[in-house]
């Protein structure tokens, strides 16, 4: 795990570094891929909810972790569908169903957390601000694989410091930080799975 007492601006740099020369890495079809890659999700959002995109965008962010984004898809419009939310585990479940009762989904996830951002990024996808930081995401900017290690992005600080790493290599590439998110998640999954040509609609979701 990162030792945020003892980083240096140095090694922060690196973090940022290692951003951009992943989306360096991009082919022209991963790029425009990722980019339509949330915009995607909002239009989810907007035709499972029939218009509330809010809503919409709020259940699929609560239903997502953990899950393929085939199996967040299926569960979040089945959560409409039906009336309920089903299929996960008791908190992602109750957070749902507030929202699914009208609460604003700013009140029920975590915000400043990989779920609230997720959320974000669905509604809009234009959000200046917002990173959702995933396992992926992480090992990208440490510039390191940790895979079942722990990352503890739980901890405020520790997610704040990648998503911040996001946000100066999309300023320095002129791009929003979701999208450099998006893109890179992109190159990262593809090059551990072996392939450039592995379709959106079976990108995992965030863990």
């Amino acid at each position: 795990m990162i030792n945020m007492k003892t980083l240096t601006a140095e090694e922060r740099e690196q973090f940022v570094q290692n951003i951009i020369n992943e989306w360096r890495k991009a082919t022209p079809d991963q790029l425009a891929r990722g980019r339509a890659w949330y915009r995607t999700a909002h239009q989810l959002a907007d035709m499972i909810s029939e218009g509330n995109v809010m809503a919409g965008a709020g259940v699929i962010a609560a239903l997502s972790a953990n899950k393929s984004w085939p199996e967040n898809q299926r569960l979040a419009a089945a959560t409409f569908e039906n009336g309920e939310p089903n299929g996960h585990v008791h908190d992602a479940l109750a957070k749902a169903a507030k929202i699914l009762a009208g609460t604003d989904p700013a009140e029920v996830l975590p915000m400043d957390a990989k779920t609230g951002n997720f959320y974000r990024c669905i509604l809009d996808p234009e959000d200046a601000e917002a990173v959702c930081v995933d396992r992926h995401a992480h090992d990208i900017a440490v510039g390191e694989t940790y895979g079942n290690r722990e990352r503890g992005l739980s901890a405020k600080s520790r997610y704040a410091l990648i998503a911040h790493c996001y946000r100066e290599a999309a300023m320095r590439l002129e791009e929003l930080p979701s999208t450099v998110q998006a893109v890179t998640w992109v190159v990262r999954v593809e090059d551990l799975a072996g392939t450039g040509t592995r379709p959106m609609n079976g990108r995992e979701q965030h863990e």
